[in-house]
Formats: structure tokens, sequence, C-alpha cells
């Protein structure tokens, strides 16, 4: 008779493992020490965030954004859906959807861009373990969290968090398709690179290179079947990058808002042209041809360093006031000199031009700190494992890593990347997966003996000589920095060739101390900068700067990052940036005129509340000359404020015929002339004659100056230095431009009977 074994009660959930528990497969340490990293990054990222500071011409777009979905949909500048933003939308959809939960708030703006920071991370370590080993993947996210760029990057609200994650995904897909040669996670990647598209256009097609030639080498499949693999990733790839661009196209000019940065409304013209051609003149491809408006500018293709886009600003503002001759084309005002002068001192671009920019301590001292290592690690991998089978994956990890490196290198390289710091965090991807990679590699060399031995000792040697380099052009800050960096590459090469020559039978108990000591030399000097997030002084720029961001050799003069802000700082704190350098208060975003605490100032109030009950069924409480002017309405309110001119303040929207339609059918009564400087002047752009400056000239000529009576205003207010010279008007809303002020009119335009 067949006996039945009772089976034994097992505890529910004894098979599980707790999170904070390794795997079997990996050491004891590595899930701990995985934690710790996510939680360190999370605070690096957050830290002060409830005092944090809107990139302001994207928060515009943000506040509008939650106004409707159609807003939503295609980006909007304006609550009034009147024009877009020239950008795609789509790394602002996270910060959009965040607002519409908690509020718009500098925090819930800030907030997605934190976890994308933490999911990078994350997903950068899946991949190195993948690829190199635990220990390795431990390295790269460390190396990954205390370089600068990236602490400053997911604190940022800008376009790189998400393209930098999608990017990361998209390798992480590519890395399983090429393990096991299925087409599914390659289409994926294909996804993911078109989702990074939809963050930063064509620079997400800039590591398709990487992805493809590491599948196309590696992936344990046919050459046939690789080739049609990659060719169904393309298709894929293609689809879902220009899948906005399409339903733009597609949907009737009337029934959405007109496209930023052209002359003829195309998506096509922003991405290509605007975004792409403008910014590589070396190509010696006109972007004329494209519809891009910054190839109609006279004074050049200078970049805004605020937004990461467009070219020269709104130089119409200040024309309003100005003698007609101040404009004329080809001319430079002497503030443009002024800002001019500043570009050679270092200051937004200073250090940032020229095939060598990557090497200049502007952007060296955010992400460069680990070139010589990189570089190292780069020849070692490839040179080691060459003789391999084709599918090695050790190899095939360094061709990853190594040719997304050269891409983007040579991209930045030859293109205009101004004082776009933030733009270096897809940079610092690679240099932190080879940093960790690479010494697994050597550590092993190292410890098998031979020739190789030496290539880990010569790899921190140049490492630390570089990073004393960079901290020695910061001379006074932390002075101690450069002599300490010095010190441990050093004592880690003399504890290195000691543990390999020596015979004393503490070799082993050597060589760990020297790879310490290595680590130390290696990661003290970005560590240094990355720990500024705790000090306000250095905490951040919109540019994604942390820590000094420039220096003047000769004199030992630091500047810090937050000192050159393209930001306006809310909740609690003051406005800073270009008027730093103008002796105003405003930033680049600030030129309409902020109150320290971001809200409207009781100038500002009382005419928003002025236009705001005299509006009757107009669409729009009034129209300005720029998005500058525009901004604090829509940050303060999402007041319907039509923007005119676009952020360059040269797009042909709305025309002189479409304003003058507005006007005679009702949906507009006021408009406001006047306030900051904009930045055409400050990159040459000459005035000419744009849409936006017809407008004005007609403005002036055929609608009623409202008096600041009127509205509880006064003519005295004073705007900053020399308004008393400026003309009667809204003094009280002046913005910076040199060492004087152009007021603001309010005017009232009545339709044609």
């Amino acid at each position: 008779m067949a006996t039945t074994v009772p089976a034994p009660n097992v505890p529910s959930g004894a098979g599980r493992r707790a999170p904070w528990r390794s795997p079997v497969d990996q050491p004891a340490y590595a899930r701990p020490a995985l934690l710790f990293l996510t939680v360190l990054a999370a605070v690096l990222y957050a830290w002060g965030i409830n005092h944090s500071q809107y990139h302001t011409f994207y928060a515009n777009a943000v506040r509008s954004m939650t106004e409707s979905w159609r807003a939503f949909f295609y980006g909007s500048f304006d609550p009034g859906n009147s024009i877009t933003l020239d950008k795609l939308p789509g790394f602002l959809w996270p910060q959009a959807l965040s607002a519409r939960v908690f509020g718009f708030h500098p925090w819930a703006v800030t907030m997605p861009q934190v976890l994308e920071g933490v999911a990078s991370l994350l997903v950068l370590h899946r991949v190195v373990r993948r690829w190199a080993g635990a220990g390795a993947a431990l390295i790269a996210a460390t190396a990954f969290l205390v370089t600068p760029v990236a602490v400053g990057l997911f604190r940022t609200a800008v376009e790189d968090p998400a393209f930098t994650l999608c990017l990361l995904l998209a390798a992480e897909a590519t890395q399983r398709a090429a393990r096991d040669g299925r087409l599914r996670p390659l289409l994926l990647a294909g996804v993911w690179v078109g989702l990074g598209f939809q963050a930063k256009m064509l620079e997400a097609w800039a590591v398709l290179p990487a992805l493809a030639l590491v599948y196309l080498i590696s992936a344990p499949v046919p050459l046939r079947k690789r080739l049609a693999h990659l060719g169904a990733a393309a298709v894929v790839t293609t689809a879902v990058s220009a899948s906005w661009m399409l339903a733009a196209t597609l949907t009737p000019a009337r029934d959405r808002p007109y496209i930023d940065g052209t002359t003829d409304n195309s998506a096509f013209s922003m991405v290509v042209g605007y975004n792409f051609l403008d910014r590589f003149p070396s190509l010696g491809v006109s972007a004329a041809d494209t519809g891009s408006v910054s190839a109609t500018q006279g004074g050049g293709g200078g970049r805004h360093p605020a937004s990461g886009a467009g070219g020269p600003g709104q130089g119409v503002a200040a024309r309003a006031h100005a003698p007609r001759h101040a404009h004329a084309p080809g001319t430079r005002t002497s503030a443009a000199r002024q800002a001019g002068a500043v570009h050679g001192r270092g200051g937004w671009g200073g250090g940032q031009n020229g095939w060598s920019k990557m090497f200049g301590t502007s952007l060296a001292s955010q992400t460069g700190w680990l070139y010589p290592f990189a570089a190292v690690c780069v020849v070692c991998g490839l040179v080691w494992r060459r003789g391999r089978p084709r599918t090695d994956r050790i190899r095939s990890g360094f061709v990853l890593w190594g040719t997304w490196l050269a891409t983007f290198f040579l991209v930045f390289s030859a293109g205009s990347v101004g004082g776009h710091t933030y733009y270096m965090g897809v940079i610092a991807v690679p240099l932190a997966a080879l940093t960790g990679g690479g010494l697994a590699l050597m550590w092993r060399a190292y410890r098998a003996g031979g020739r190789r031995t030496w290539a880990l000792p010569g790899a921190v040697a140049a490492t630390a000589v570089w990073s004393a380099y960079l901290a020695g052009q910061f001379p006074s800050f932390l002075p101690w920095l450069a002599p300490v960096v010095g010190a441990l590459g050093l004592a880690a090469v003399v504890l290195l060739v000691l543990a390999r020559t020596g015979r004393a039978p503490s070799g082993g108990r050597l060589a760990l101390a020297g790879l310490a000591a290595s680590l130390a030399a290696v990661l003290v000097a970005p560590s240094a900068w990355a720990v500024q997030v705790f000090i306000p002084s250095y905490r951040s720029s919109g540019m994604g700067a942390v820590g000094p961001s420039g220096a003047n050799r000769g004199h030992g003069l630091v500047t810090s990052a937050g000192s050159r802000t393209a930001r306006v700082r809310w909740g609690g704190g003051t406005a800073r940036g270009n008027g730093a350098v103008h002796g105003g208060t405003g930033g680049f975003g600030a030129l309409g005129g902020y109150s320290e605490d971001g809200r409207l100032t009781a100038t500002q109030r009382k005419l928003l509340d002025y236009t705001t009950a005299h509006q009757g069924p107009a669409a729009y409480v009034f129209a300005t000359t720029g998005w500058n002017s525009a901004s604090p309405y829509i940050l303060a309110t999402g007041a319907h404020v039509l923007p005119l001119g676009g952020f360059s303040g040269r797009v042909p929207f709305p025309t002189q015929t479409q304003f003058r339609q507005l006007v005679d059918s009702g949906r507009l009564r006021y408009v406001l002339l006047g306030g900051g400087r904009g930045t055409g002047a400050l990159f040459g752009g000459s005035g000419g004659a744009t849409a936006t400056v017809q407008i004005t000239d007609w403005v002036e000529s055929a609608c009623t100056r409202v008096p600041a009576s009127a509205y509880g205003g006064t003519d005295s207010s004073h705007g900053g230095r020399d308004s008393s010279a400026a003309p009667s008007g809204l003094k009280g809303l002046a913005g910076p431009t040199g060492n004087r002020t152009i007021p603001q009119t309010l005017y009232r335009c009545a339709p044609r009977r």
C-alpha cells in the first residue's frame, strides 16, 4: 500500500530574498552598496529642490501645458496655444504631468529630473554588471554619481535628463539583443532612441553607431539575419522619432500652435534646420533652405544660454524706444560689444568654442576628470581582447562605450554648445562605464602579472596628473585639492609597484591598498565638485554646472556655477544671472522683470488686473514684444499673454496682417511694448524689418497709450539705472539693457470701423 508523506509546512515568503540582500551570484556587499548609492543619488539630485529654480523659458511651457491637453501635446509656450517651444515637447511631458498632479511649483517641475537621474544610475549599474561584473558596476555607478555634470543635470529642468535615461535604456536593450541575437529587445532599443529623439531631437541618433556596431559584430546569429534585424530596428527608430513631427505636419496650421524657430511653420524645419544645421555651420549646408529662422538673422547664429535654443533674441524690445538707426542691419550696439567682451573673459561661452572646447576648464571641470582613465581603458579593452570570438561579451562592451564616447565627443567638438554644460551628461555615461569595466579588466591583468601589469598604475598616474591640473585652474577654490590628488596618485602608483616588485608576504595587502588609493586618486576631485550641491553659492546653475564654473588663473578669481544661472530662483531665493553682468537682477528669463521670489511685482499685478478687467471677450489679456516680457505673467498666473516673434523675436508670427485681424476681430485689445533688451543685441543680431518690428511700429502709430495712472502705476517708479532718462511709461517693469533700462508702455488698440 502506498504511503502518502505530507509536505512540510513551508512558511509563506520563505523563498523570497530581502531587498538589501545580494543575489546568490553576486558578492554580499553588492546590493547594500547599490542601495547606498541609490539613496545618495536621490539626496544629491533632490537637495534643496524646494528652493529650486525655474528654467524660465521651459517653465513657461510647463505652466501652459498644465492648462490644456492640446497645449500639453504641442508643447505650447503660452496658455493661449499661439506658438510652441523651439524644441520638441517630449522632455517636458513628465514635468507637465508632475505639475498637473502636484501643482505648478519649482520642486514639482524639478522632481521628474530627480527620478530620471536615479533611474539612470540603476540602468547604468545593470548594464555594466551584465558586462563586467558586480564590482565594476558599483565603480561605474559611483563614478557617474560623483561626476559634477551628472549631479547638476538631474536637478535641472532641461532636455538632457530624459534624453540620457532613454539612451541608457536603449543600450540596455541592445545589450540583451546582442547577447541572444533576439529581435524584440533590438526593436525596443529603437523605441527608446525614438523617445530620446522626442527629448533631444537628432542628437539622439548619435548613439545609433554604437548600438548598431555592437549588435552587428557580436550577436550570435548569421550576418544576413543581423542586417535584417538592424533594418527593422531602424524602421522602428525612424517611426517613433518622426511621430510628433508627422502629427504636427498633418494637422492644419489653423488647428495647432505656430512652430517656433521657423519661417514656414514646419516641425521639420525646426528640428532639421533650426536645431541641427544651425549648430553645425562647418557642414557647409545652409539652413536657410530648411525654413530656419536663425538662417535669416544678419547678426549670426548665437544660441541663447538660457534655453539652449534658437539664435539671437528679442532685439525688438529694446528697439521699441531706441533711435531708428540704433539697430541698422550689420551693426552692433555698445551693449552687444560689452557682451562680446564678457565672452572673452570666460563668461557664457568662454573656453567652450573650437575643437578643443571639451578640454577647456569650463567643460572639463564638470565632466572630464576621467578622460585619461577612460582612454586607457578603451585601448586596453580592444587590444587585449583581439583574437577572441566575434561574440566576446567583454570586447563588445568596450566597443559600445568607446564608440558612444567617441561619437558624442566628435559631435560636441564640431558643433556649437555655448555654455550648455548639461549637454555633457551624455558624455559622463560612457566615461563612468569605461572606468568601472576598465578598472576591473586592468585589475585582473595586474594580478596576473606580465607587461599588462603596468597599465593600471599608468592609467592612475595619468588621471591624477590631469585631475591635479584641472583643480589647479581654480586656485581659490579648495586650494588643497590639487596637492591631495597628486599625493594620492603618487601613493597609489608606489603601492601598486611595490606590490608587484617586492617579495614581502604582504604583497596582496599592498595591492589592495594600492587599488583603494587608485580609486581615491581618480574620484576625489570630481567628488569635491559634486558635494558642492550642499553649499548654496556653488549649488547648481541653469546650465547644469555644479561648483566653480569659471576661473581667471592670473587673478585667482572663481565664478560659482550659481552665479551664472539662466534661471529665476523662486521660493524665497534671489534672481541671478545675466543681470549680474549688466547691473540688473534678472537672468535671461527675467528681462521682463521679476520680483525676488518670482511673483509679479506690484506694478505688474496692477497692470494685469487692469487689462483683465477691461479684457471683455478678447482671447488674450494683452500681447507683448517677446517671450521674456510675457514670462512673468504666464509663470505667476497662467495669464493668456500673446508673445510676439517667438523665442528669437524674429519668427514671423503673428504677421502684421494677422495681428491686425486679431485686433479687428476683438480677440486682442492691449499691447505691452518695451521692457527687456532681449537677446538679439547680445549676439550681434540685427533688428531688421521683422514682423514684430512692423507690429511695434503700427501699434505706436495707431493705438492709444494707456497712462500708468489708469491702473494705479506711476511714471516716476524706478526700474534700474538711468530710468529717469527713459520716456514715460511703465518704468517699474523695465528690464536691464546694459547701463540703462527700457520702460514698458501699455497701448489700447481699437478695431477698425
